[in-house]
Parts: structure tokens; sequence; C-alpha cells
């Protein structure tokens, strides 16, 4: 019988049985199963991402985002779940729930955690109603060896700082601007724990570009919401506004969509070095929303 959780795909691609020979000769088959199962779980009740599909996200942040140009090692290799401790470091609070829906993931379906983390991230996005559909690889190398520290963002930091940071990561000051807008899904529980999950914009389980009109202070600003000192100075520096103006204006979803697509592909490589070995299994992520009713209305619950 045919695994439940297994979909065919916008791209009119139909899985074979899973248990089956033809399954097992086509790399992408497998993750089709994977990602029906992601779909149940990322999509809240109202049809908006929920906090699965935020905590998928963050989580590819910082399993790729351990990585710069003189660590030597680290990046999206799965070690946020593998290697001991480093899912309780600081940084990483709140991920726990997330790295244990992983592990049970891979147990189910024999995938590897590297590529099971930025798949689900990329998921994850595409779930959120108006979020694009994005080019997915599969065939990383695991690694249980803890990555470096001191590699990612602090919510405190200067802008100067974060730059500094991303750019020996490989990522400008205009792929920065595109990733941190991912921060339209997310909810805080441990920067004020007086206010555990503000949501960073008024919309969380929408994948709009509210959150830069917002962190930038032209939009209206409800008393939910929780910005981060990090995402304001950066939205005020002359090396990031310009990009942000632009995503917050008109036109600018689109235009977001793109350069996100393009700099999370760039983000889930760190670190990755057999890219030449890896296999594009796009054709079995979902259909993206680009139209949603109600896209505009405040709901944190899911």
């Amino acid at each position: 019988m045919k695994d439940e959780t297994a979909q065919s795909t916008p791209e009119g691609y139909n899985p074979p049985p899973r248990n089956s020979k033809q399954c097992k000769q086509d790399t992408c088959c497998i993750w089709s199963y994977v990602s029906g199962a992601l779909t149940s779980a990322f999509r809240g009740p109202s049809g908006r991402c929920n906090k699965v599909a935020r905590a998928a996200i963050r989580l590819g942040f910082h399993d790729a985002g351990t990585w710069s140009t003189s660590s030597g090692f680290g990046g999206a290799d799965g070690s946020i779940a593998l290697a001991p401790g480093e899912v309780d470091r600081p940084e990483n609070n709140g991920l726990q729930d997330i790295v244990r829906r992983m592990k049970n993931w891979q147990r189910q379906y024999g995938v590897g955690m590297a590529d099971l983390i930025q798949f689900a991230a990329i998921h994850a996005v595409v779930t959120c109603p108006l979020g694009p559909r994005m080019r997915v690889f599969v065939g990383r190398k695991d690694s249980n060896k803890p990555n470096p520290d001191g590699l990612l963002p602090g919510v405190n930091d200067s802008a100067d700082k974060l730059i500094k940071l991303f750019n020996d990561k490989t990522i400008p000051p205009h792929d920065l601007t595109a990733l941190l807008g991912a921060h339209t899904t997310s909810e805080q529980f441990f920067v004020d724990k007086s206010r555990s999950g503000a949501p960073q914009d008024g919309t969380p389980g929408v994948w709009d570009t509210l959150f830069y009109n917002q962190t930038l202070g032209t939009g209206p600003l409800p008393k939910k919401v929780f910005r981060f000192a990090s995402d304001i100075v950066i939205a005020n520096d002359p090396r990031a506004r310009p990009e942000w103006e632009s995503f917050s204006g008109p036109g600018g979803q689109s235009h977001w969509n793109d350069d996100y697509a393009h700099s999370y592909a760039r983000l889930s490589m760190l670190g990755v070095n057999n890219m030449n070995d890896l296999t594009e299994c796009s054709k079995v992520l979902p259909a993206a929303k680009p139209y949603f009713k109600g896209a505009g209305e405040l709901l944190t619950n899911e």
C-alpha cells in the first residue's frame, strides 16, 4: 500500500510506492514522502504556517550559520542535532523540540540529518502563505562533531558586528538583509521572558514583508510585536537600508522572495564540500501560496 504521506507535486512528480525498487532508484522519491509529512506538520488549521514550521526555519539557520571562512569546518552538516551538547548552547534555546522531531523523521525515513534540516527549513518557507518555492538539494555529509561556537548572530549585536560576521560567511549585507526577513515568521521566548511568544511582526504565520515595514517603524506596530535591537540597527544602517526600504515598498514581496531564495540557497551550502555530488529535489516541494485571504490578520496561536 502506498504510504499515506506520499504526494504528487506541482511539477507533476508522482512518487512510486515507498518500499518499491523504483523508489529506491530515485533519490528524490523518499523526499516526496518526507515532504508530505512536513506539510502536515507545518500547516496550521487556518492555512498559515505554525510554530513547528517557524522552528524548522530557525533550525536551518542555526545549523548552517556555524561556519566562517576561518573556522575550517562546520556549517550545514546536521551537527546541531547529532553532536553532543550543541543544541543545548544558549543561542539554541527553544530548538530542542524541533530537533527531537527531526530525529524521529530521520528514523522514519532513513535520510541524512544535514539534508533533512535544510530540506525542512526550505519546505517551511514554501508552506507559509506568500512564501516562494525554492531550490533544494540533498546529499550533504552528516557530522557528529560540534560546530564552532560564537558564529551565530546575537539580538543585541551592532550593525558593524553583524555585517562583519556575515561577510566572514561570504554573505554580503544585501543577502543578510534578505535573510533577516525570515523574522517575519518568528516569535521570541527568551530575549524578554515577560513577553514570551511575542512575534517580530504582526503576521507570524504569513511570509510577508510586514516585518520590514514594522521594523523600520513605517507601518502600524501592534503592541504584541517585539522588535529585536539587532534588526533595528541593520534596518537603519546605510549598507542595508536601501534594500530594506525596497523590500518594504511597492513590489517588495516578489523582490524579497527572489532575494531570499537566492540568499538562503547560499546559506544552506555553507560548509558543504561535496556540492558537485548533490541532487536537486525541488520537484517534491509543495505548491506555493502566492495569495492568501486574511494575510494581514494577526494570529499567533498556531
